[in-house]
């Protein structure tokens, strides 16, 4: 593999800058063919990743949000990248914060290596590799942090008072609700973007079901750093969740994130 975690870092923040940038003005939104909102930031922020990640691998295929909906898809092999410039555009528009700009690098269908980057929150989550994740506290644009300032990213032991469950800001469901009864909750929270595979791999929740309709690369990033920091993250049938889904236009089935907790 040709390209580090670091690089992706530097790229994630360097695309956080731009992002904030423009979410400190009067932006336009606009409406992609499927209705889903986009505006300049998304657009913006995917060139920038794209350059990137072409200086860092020139030889590396990346399957991109905003690229594919102008139906550019490239054809990949087993090793390619998935890119989302901004997830969370929902979040983004509504200036909650909890929006991210998301990389992995995706091998025979597993995302090895990630970034997750919440710019207007200054966190950054990185899996460098399998069991290898980091967290730290750095604003956009800043230098990708030293050793000295990464936390390591490991999922927590499931409390004895019950589990704290983590969902969708935008797209809670009722088969999300039916999914939550079959465990011992004590406490259920929302959160937008994949901050919620983040927050779980940080120790701050413990289950993230996803009962509805995501995208590779709405998901790669964050399950990256999840199962990095021990998470697991399996369909409804209990097989693990994969990626280069060509044949089904690059879409997610039904998938949970368990911390230190039993598939039902």
């Amino acid at each position: 593999m040709t390209i580090t975690g670091e690089q992706l870092a530097r790229i994630a923040l360097d695309a956080g800058r731009l992002i904030m940038d423009i979410y400190s003005t009067d932006f336009d939104v606009e409406r992609k063919d499927d209705a889903s909102p986009v505006t300049e930031a998304d657009a913006k922020a995917e060139l920038l990743i794209l350059d990137g990640l072409k200086a860092a691998d020139p030889d590396l295929k990346v399957v991109a949000e905003e690229s594919v909906s102008a139906g550019k898809i490239p054809d990949h092999g087993h090793r390619f990248a998935l890119v989302d410039p901004l997830d969370g555009t929902r979040e983004f528009i509504n200036r909650n914060g909890q929006f991210t700009v998301n990389i992995a690098i995706i091998e025979h269908g597993k995302p090895v290596m990630g970034v997750v980057y919440a710019p207007a929150l200054s966190r950054l989550f990185v899996a460098e590799g399998p069991a290898h994740a980091w967290q730290a506290d750095v604003k956009p644009g800043a230098p990708v942090p030293g050793e000295d300032a990464r936390r390591p990213l490991h999922i927590r032991a499931c409390p004895d008072a019950g589990a704290t469950a983590i969902a969708s800001k935008s797209h809670r469901s009722p088969e999300t609700d039916a999914f939550l009864k079959k465990f011992k909750v004590a406490e259920i929270v929302s959160a937008g973007s994949s901050l919620k595979f983040c927050l779980l791999g940080a120790g701050e929740a413990d289950l993230y079901p996803r009962m509805g309709r995501t995208m590779e690369w709405d998901t790669a990033a964050g399950h990256a750093v999840a199962e990095a920091a021990g998470a697991r993250i399996l369909t409804e049938e209990g097989e693990p969740l994969r990626y280069g889904k060509r044949e089904r236009g690059y879409d997610n089935p039904h998938f949970i994130v368990y911390g230190d907790i039993s598939p039902a």
